[in-house]
């Protein structure tokens, strides 16, 4: 219905990684232009027609800006960067700092911009709130905590799973992995953390500091990196995960097993990809997912490298106890 304006009039300059629904009537967006982007949202009275109009530019990340989780309520939003830092920003203009000048376009930049746009166009830039750093490699997802946004969880290429004080800018915990860790959910009714890895498997976490382990159980199952992760909106146990091995897997974690390194778990479903051809594509080559999501009215909407977005319906398959 919509589609953003190009970067002379406001857009991003470069591929955007990362998009997320603040309202329904503003969105965020980030990507490899080391920035995130505020829109409003707006349909026609029709609802055929639709704009994207740019609100804020916001920049402080110094490299890619690959994931974005937004918190409505308090007005704020977490990025994940390739520059080892999560940012926490504000969406609104009046509560966010200035941007800092060394992240800011150049002067050459933003010349060419006003020659192309006009002297009347001009997007507020704004700076974050915080940069939180303690990560030693490239960050790949960020969630705030379900059950209390005043903290917040990240994973990164460095193996570490890191819970944040968001208020004091501070880091209360750390766990670290054997692999790298891609994806990141939560499962806020077991008080876990879903981490996917590049170890091909999916690492659920117990995130409270009395937890006597790090690894609460494993699920088995892909055979190429985890790089997607999303809970079933209808079910406390239930996940959905995407993989670069072109296919997305449906797990409950009541379906576990005990083995000698832990509680095992394998997946209930495993949906492949619909593109034509698929079957002589060895490891997911061609038709790797890099995006799942799970929607309690549509089902499950996962994106890959076919340049194919499917939708797989399965009403109420996370919601029964396995037998």
């Amino acid at each position: 219905m919509a589609t953003s304006p190009g970067a002379a009039d406001g857009g991003h300059v470069a591929s955007i990684k990362a998009a997320k629904f603040i309202s329904p009537a503003q969105i965020a967006s980030s990507g490899t232009d080391r920035t995130i982007r505020i829109w409003k949202y707006q349909e026609s009275s029709d609802d055929l027609v639709a704009a994207l109009t740019p609100q804020i530019e916001l920049y402080g990340h110094k490299a890619s800006v690959d994931a974005l989780a937004v918190h409505q309520p308090s007005s704020r939003v977490l990025s994940a960067s390739a520059d080892h830092s999560v940012g926490l920003w504000s969406t609104k203009k009046s509560d966010a700092p200035a941007a800092p000048e060394s992240c800011l376009p150049t002067n050459a930049t933003r010349g060419a911009k006003r020659r192309k746009v006009g002297p009347s166009f001009s997007t507020p830039q704004r700076g974050p709130l915080i940069l939180l750093k303690s990560h030693t490699a490239p960050v790949s997802s960020v969630i705030f905590a379900p059950n209390d946004p005043t903290f917040a969880y990240s994973t990164s290429w460095d193996h570490g799973l890191k819970t944040w004080d968001l208020p004091t800018s501070t880091v209360v915990d750390t766990r670290t992995t054997a692999h790298s860790l891609l994806s990141l959910a939560a499962l806020p009714g077991l008080t876990l953390v879903a981490a996917g890895t590049s170890a091909r498997h999916i690492t659920l976490v117990d995130p409270r500091a009395s937890a006597a382990s790090i690894v609460a159980m494993t699920l088995r199952g892909h055979t190429n990196a985890v790089v997607s992760l999303a809970t079933d909106p209808d079910s406390t146990y239930s996940l959905v995960s995407g993989s670069h091995d072109g296919t997305c897997r449906v797990w409950d974690v009541r379906s576990t097993k005990a083995e000698k390194e832990g509680r095992v778990g394998q997946s209930m479903y495993s949906i492949g990809r619909e593109s034509p051809g698929r079957e002589s594509r060895a490891s997911g080559d061609g038709i790797k997912v890099f995006g799942v999501i799970w929607d309690s009215d549509v089902g499950t909407v996962s994106g890959g490298e076919d340049k194919r977005v499917q939708i797989n319906r399965g009403k109420d398959i996370g919601s029964q106890a396995p037998s």
